[in-house]
């Protein structure tokens, strides 16, 4: 059961599973609408079904294609007549490995998804409706881009540009329009599998918690942060890491 109607509308990229489908499903289930996005148009449809197409509407494209982001917030609007939040999610790391031998094309396509992406999506949903309205955006960062990660050094370095990029909007975009990141640990989804597949008790066995992440841990996360009871917070990174972060400077 979904709760009635809130009257606001989402934008949630890379959605159809993992962290951005429990973001999508937390947001549907407090009554929001939502528009999500993702790669593969058969998952998306999949993802649509399950969180109701009554609620939900789906756009297939990548992430960093500027005629999908532009075509992402015109069905937004289009069906919904609004678009209320933006919850840059969609990401990707296809390489793991020392920095010092990355192929640089690579880095390059790191940042392109998940760094300018984030950027071309807020600039189109600013434009289409939060500069005359309001809203607030939450972009997905990572502990990674808090400190050192061995062999996701790439990615750990776009994730630190997206939590800047989320203070540089947060000052520009003030006062119409909150925009804030989350900075999950490791959460059990397809996309983090390399991390913790076939030592998940030995990995969670790390977090003062005593387990990994999962989506949902998320999706309250950026309930939170589009909500009204985050209305005095703009421009921070929250942690969300089941505490792993506590461990620093322990011998």
């Amino acid at each position: 059961m979904t709760a009635e109607l809130s009257g606001k509308v989402a934008l949630v990229t890379g959605a159809s599973r993992g962290i951005g489908y429990g973001i999508a499903e937390a947001l549907v289930a407090r009554g929001d609408r939502v528009c999500i996005t993702g790669r593969n148009e058969e998952a998306l449809k999949e993802a649509v079904d399950k969180l109701g197409a009554d609620r939900v509407i789906g756009v297939a494209g990548k992430a960093h294609d500027l005629d999908h982001q532009a075509e992402a917030v015109a069905r937004t609007m289009e069906a919904f007549g609004r678009v209320d939040y933006l919850v840059n999610n969609a990401g990707t790391n296809p390489v793991f490995g020392p920095i010092a031998d990355l192929d640089l094309g690579v880095a390059r396509k790191v940042f392109e998804t998940n760094v300018i992406s984030a950027l071309g999506f807020a600039q189109k949903t600013w434009h289409a409706w939060q500069k005359d309205n309001g809203g607030a955006i939450v972009n997905i960062a990572s502990v990674a881009g808090l400190a050192p990660s061995p062999f996701i050094g790439a990615y750990g370095v776009s994730k630190a540009a997206m939590i800047n990029l989320t203070q540089q909007l947060a000052h520009e975009f003030a006062p119409k329009v909150r925009v804030n990141a989350i900075a999950p640990a490791v959460v059990k989804t397809k996309f983090a599998e390399a991390l913790y597949e076939g030592r998940e008790a030995e990995a969670a066995a790390a977090y003062p918690l005593g387990r990994l992440g999962v989506p949902s841990d998320i999706g309250g996360a950026a309930a939170f942060l589009t909500s009204e009871q985050s209305d005095w917070v703009t421009g921070q990174t929250l942690v969300v890491d089941g505490g792993i972060f506590l461990n620093a400077g322990v011998a």
